[in-house]
Formats: structure tokens, sequence, C-alpha cells
């Protein structure tokens, strides 16, 4: 759409592939060939060759990283900190057993 797209015209196309793509592997068994199909059709031209950057799962992730890192530090850390102690008797017990 960034690219000069109708919306609604690319919405329908994706809509058609991701139906022909997934019935391609529930009835078949086949792998799933959408993203080859999207590169196929010319109404994507604009955007083939940055297909897979678009489609980049990283680039959906948010703030997730740094949620993950702000709950280990605030929540996690302390909780480790305060069990060392009990963590490292209990594993000398398993080394001596």
């Amino acid at each position: 759409v960034k690219e000069g797209g109708d919306r609604q015209v690319l919405h329908e196309a994706i809509r058609e592939h991701s139906m022909a793509a997934g019935a391609r592997v529930k009835e078949e068994g086949a792998a799933n060939d959408l993203l080859s199909r999207i590169a196929a059709d010319p109404l994507f031209l604009a955007v083939h060759a940055t297909l897979h950057e678009l489609v980049d799962p990283t680039q959906f992730v948010g703030r997730a990283p740094q949620q993950v890192d702000d709950f280990m530090e605030e929540v996690c850390d302390p909780i480790l900190e305060e069990s060392s102690a009990e963590l490292l008797a209990v594993k000398l017990e398993d080394m001596t057993v």
C-alpha cells in the first residue's frame, strides 16, 4: 500500500493466496507456499525485493525483549539473589550424591 497499491485489492489477493496455501497444507500435507505465491503475483511487484524483510517475525515483537529483560531484573533477579544460599546448598547436595 505504501508503494501505491490499493489496500482492498491487495488484502483480497493476500486472502486468496492464504486460502490456497492453507488448503494445500491441510489437504495435501504440502509445505506452506504463501510467500512464494505472493512473490509470484504481479500485484506485489513493488515489494518483491523486500518481501522477506517485510515478513521478518523479529519486526513484530514490539517491546517484548525489553519487557523480558525488565521482568528478569525486577522480579527474577531479586528472588534468585534472596535464595542463592539455598540454591547453592541444593546444588552441592546433588554433587555429593
